[in-house]
């Protein structure tokens, strides 16, 4: 851990500055607005250790995939959205010599990330190797009301003497990704201009042809007043600036202004750039940075109302999930389905940018529950859109008719994943995406999904199960052999319990799906059949079969389902009987070391009784949770929140609160020492997750919403709020009631521990809290 923020319900505050820590900062302070994200680094120029990193939704690079030995169904290439053209640089200048943090003395360095209102600011005073004196100020934002715009409001006050101020906005299009497999740089500039007015440099991709487009105008203040002055234009192959220079007296703020403007060839026809950019800016100008800051905080203010959760009597809790839900709305929209939800999100290069499971296993619920049924649908929508590729997928490895493998890792539906136990073997994907469906129709009720769109993907998804297993003749059942589960500290196993539950699972609700699409809307399924070639009853007593006769490894006598055929073989060792000094494990010891040890990464079995928690009664999930939590070292951020909802599934409120913690302050204090990376932005779903399902205890159950909250000693209240179809509950705990508000024009009956209540249109009811919740 490096706990070197401090503590605040609605900032992110660092005081004092450490250069060992600016990697860190420069992700935990990223901003974005969904279509673009910025990692914190700063304006003037830094020598020091940095990862400048400007990322553009959808644009992306196919770098070719390195590995030591290619085995055949390897893909091509890792996707990557790939830093694009440094638009937040500003050389200073004062009196000949550079303004950088890395070689001067810096007194009041103070950051903040403010999450009510959405902007970064930064302020600090740097004494120069000249004997200058400076107070610097900055404050920037990507607007959340014009997704292409972003604007910098930069001061420089010389303190201590007179002096000669040069202030350089520039666009820089010369930039590289650190994770490039070879060594090389993405991008070729195909236009550039710049004048004292109006500067731009349009790039494109050398692959694919992304076209992007960057500009930028300036302004200089002096005490607050416009200074009509023009820079000096300086532009090179990749590099435009504008050199504006000041001759300040001391205590006189010079102050730049900065308005870009970020187009990418998603949006815009590659002809019109230079036009787009300059009216972008032109709108910028015209609003001015204070109305654009204005809005900025009018914007944040409506996500705030229907997605933040207050915390009572804990700030490091409070500040953790509002940092999570920060990040998670500024991070993704839903208004492009094109668009989807990478690990890191927009604030660094680790895992590509690229879409993987964790958006349908973990932020559909956050998003879906607090943006609405219309942004969720868009994450559906974007992997029924990509199922031809699915196909392909499973093409490629040998499936046939119509079987679909959903990738690892994608951007545009291929598989772009190069290790070979998850490219090949962690098929457990393919259950995320169909369980997504059924939560997604369970939480909406929209059946008219299933009609649609859904019911083609689930066959797709089934007939890849059928074919994946095979019966073994010595043990009368269908097993599923070779296989990673989501504890990726055990590779090509037998059997994983989760994988062999999951597909069984996806079998059943094909079936259930394709008898209700047939049943009301039977033209349409009849075409839908007749398009995949679907042999109903083939294809489905096949399913059937292997449902009732697939193998599940248990263990009789300690009650338990095994995580896979063999886990009983390896030696038996707690977490807690660990050296502290072995941890994290995937740092201090070897992989086949790791694979031969009892040791969980994640949840596996656990990721189960989660997902399908209503087919097993409290004792079936209290001895798997006691037994598997053990020996859980929780080295995926993807971990804590499930093993959390859980905790409080069966009443360990505290350890339901420490898990709880862990995971909304995972990035924030830098559990693994691996933030500098880049945020855990889909494992941030799972914090919502925690306090929602998890201590709130909320749950859909035969179409009604269900609660069976608690709440952890620590905290003298928590609420939370709901957007169920067509109504929007506010849930608040104490230690001694729940009380919901129903804020919609429309009545709802819920259950509260299992006990019906109704609650009247734009009013509230209020029950005990009870100890015993289950």
């Amino acid at each position: 851990m490096n706990p070197y923020l401090k503590h605040d319900e609605w900032c992110i505050i660092e005081e004092g500055f450490i250069p060992e820590n600016t990697r860190a900062s420069e992700s935990i302070f990223s901003i974005g607005n969904g279509a673009m994200g910025q990692r914190a680094n700063f304006e003037e120029k830094f020598t020091g250790s940095t990862l400048q990193g400007s990322y553009i939704g959808g644009v992306y690079y196919p770098d070719k995939t390195r590995v030591g030995w290619w085995k055949n169904g390897y893909p091509e290439y890792f996707a990557k959205v790939i830093n694009s053209t440094n638009w937040i640089g500003i050389n200073v200048i004062v009196n000949g010599e550079e303004l950088d943090l890395a070689k001067c003395k810096v007194q009041d360095f103070r950051r903040v990330l403010n999450m009510k209102e959405g902007y970064l600011e930064r302020s600090f005073i740097a004494e120069l190797q000249n004997g200058i004196k400076l107070a610097v100020k900055s404050t920037r934002f990507l607007s959340m009301v014009d997704s292409e715009l972003g604007a910098i409001r930069y001061s420089v006050k010389p303190l201590n003497a007179d002096a000669n101020i040069e202030v350089h906005p520039y666009l820089d299009a010369d930039v590289h990704n650190e994770d490039s497999n070879y060594g090389e740089k993405f991008w070729e500039v195909v236009d550039i201009k710049g004048t004292s007015a109006f500067s731009y440099i349009v790039s494109r991709t050398k692959k694919l042809d992304f076209h992007v487009g960057h500009a930028m105008r300036n302004f200089i203040h002096v005490n607050g007043q416009h200074q009509n002055v023009q820079p000096q234009v300086n532009t090179s192959a990749m590099y435009v600036d504008n050199r504006f220079t000041i001759n300040a007296k001391a205590g006189d703020e010079v102050t730049l202004y900065k308005y870009a403007a970020v187009i990418s060839s998603l949006n815009h026809e590659k002809g019109t750039f230079p036009k787009v950019l300059e009216k972008l800016i032109d709108t910028a100008v015209s609003k001015g940075f204070d109305k654009m800051l204005d809005e900025q905080r009018n914007a944040w203010t409506e996500i705030w109302q229907h997605s933040d959760i207050t915390i009572e009597g804990d700030v490091a809790a409070q500040q953790g999930i509002r940092f999570n839900i920060f990040q998670l709305s500024q991070t993704y929209t839903g208004k492009d389905e094109r668009l989807n939800i990478g690990p890191k999100g927009f604030t660094g290069e680790k895992y590509g940018g690229s879409t993987y499971w964790d958006t349908e296993a973990y932020c559909l619920p956050f998003y879906m529950v607090t943006h609405g049924q219309k942004v969720a649908r868009q994450l559906l929508l974007y992997r029924y859109k990509q199922l031809g590729k699915a196909i392909e997928n499973a093409q490629k490895l040998g499936f046939t008719d119509g079987a679909a493998l959903y990738p690892m890792v994608t951007m545009n539906g291929e598989e772009c994943h190069n290790e070979w136990e998850i490219t090949f073997e962690e098929i457990h994907r393919n259950g995320a995406i169909a369980f997504a469906i059924y939560n997604y129709v369970r939480y909406t009720g929209d059946k008219s999904y299933l009609v649609n769109f859904g019911l083609e993907v689930l066959i797709a998804i089934a007939r890849f199960w059928a074919q994946r297993v095979n019966f073994s003749q010595e043990k009368g059942k269908y097993v599923m052999l070779g296989v990673t589960g989501p504890n990726e500290y055990e590779n090509n196993v037998n059997n994983n319990w989760y994988t062999s539950t999951i597909a069984c699972w996806c079998m059943e609700y094909a079936e259930e799906v394709a008898s209700y699409v047939k049943s009301t809307d039977p033209s349409k399924y009849a075409e839908l059949t007749k398009s995949i070639h679907f042999d109903e009853s083939k294809e489905i007593a096949k399913w059937r079969d292997i449902r009732n006769n697939m193998f599940f490894p248990v263990d009789e006598k300690l009650g338990i389902f095994l995580q896979q055929e063999g886990y009983m073989d390896k030696e038996q060792i707690l977490v807690k009987d660990l050296d502290p000094k072995e941890r994290p494990l995937n740092q201090k010891w070897s992989w086949d070391r790791i694979l031969r040890s009892c040791f969980i990464k994640q949840a596996d079995v656990l990721q189960g009784l989660y997902f399908l928690e209503d087919r097993y009664d409290t004792d079936t999930i209290k001895r798997n949770y006691e037994f598997y939590e053990a020996r859980t070292v929780h080295e995926s951020s993807l971990s804590p929140c499930v093993h959390s909802v859980l905790a409080s599934r069966i009443g360990n409120v505290d350890k339901a609160y420490e898990l709880y913690l862990r995971t909304a302050r995972l990035d924030l204090d830098d559990y693994n020492r691996e933030v500098k990376e880049g945020l855990h932005i889909t494992s941030m779903a799972g914090t919502w997750i925690s306090i929602v399902e998890g201590f709130g205890g909320m749950r859909v159950r035969n179409n009604m919403l269900t609660f069976n909250p608690l709440i952890p000693d620590k905290w003298k209240s928590y609420s939370f709020k709901v957007w169920f179809r067509d109504n929007i509950l506010k849930i608040m705990v104490t230690s001694s009631q729940i009380t919901i508000n129903n804020e919609s024009g429309n009545a709802i009956t819920l259950k509260i521990y299992g006990v019906e209540h109704s609650v009247p249109a734009s009013s509230s009811i209020s029950v005990p809290v009870q100890k015993q919740i289950f």
